[in-house]
C-alpha cells in the first residue's frame, strides 16, 4: 500500500524555478530508484530524470546542468530542482519510485502535477 503525494508545480516565467516534491505516504520495504518523468501534449512520457538507492543519477539531455534531482531517504521523499525553465518545460511531471521485489520489481506513480512555462 504506497501512494505518492506530488506538490510544487505551477506556473513560472522562462528563466524562473521551480521545486518539485513527492513523498510515499505509505511504507516501501526496499526502493531501488525514484524518479521524475513527464508528459507533454501530443508526446510521450519521458523520464527526466533518476536518482538509485546507491545515490547515482540519470538525466534526460535535455534538461541536463538545469534540473537536479534529490532524496531523502528517511522521509521518503524525492525533489527535483528546476532552474532555468525554458517553454518546451511545459508537461504534467509524475512521481515514479521503483521497489525491488524478490522476482522484479514495482512501479508507484503520483498523479501528476503540472509545470506550465510561459511569458
Amino acid at each position: 500500500q504506497v501512494q505518492l503525494v506530488e506538490s510544487g508545480g505551477g506556473l513560472v516565467q522562462p528563466g524562473g524555478s521551480l521545486r518539485l516534491s513527492c513523498a510515499a505516504s505509505g511504507s516501501i520495504f526496499n526502493i531501488y530508484s525514484m524518479g521524475w518523468y513527464r508528459q507533454a501534449p501530443g508526446k510521450q512520457r519521458e523520464l527526466v530524470a533518476a536518482i538509485t538507492s546507491g545515490g547515482s543519477t540519470n538525466y534526460a539531455n535535455s534538461v541536463k546542468g538545469r534540473f537536479t534531482i534529490s532524496r531523502d531517504n528517511a522521509k521518503n521523499t524525492v525533489y527535483l530542482q528546476m532552474n532555468s525553465l525554458k517553454p518546451e518545460d511545459t508537461a504534467v511531471y509524475y512521481c515514479n519510485f521503483r521497489e525491488v521485489k524478490a522476482f522484479g520489481t514495482m512501479d508507484y506513480w503520483g498523479k501528476g502535477t503540472l509545470v506550465t512555462v510561459s511569458p
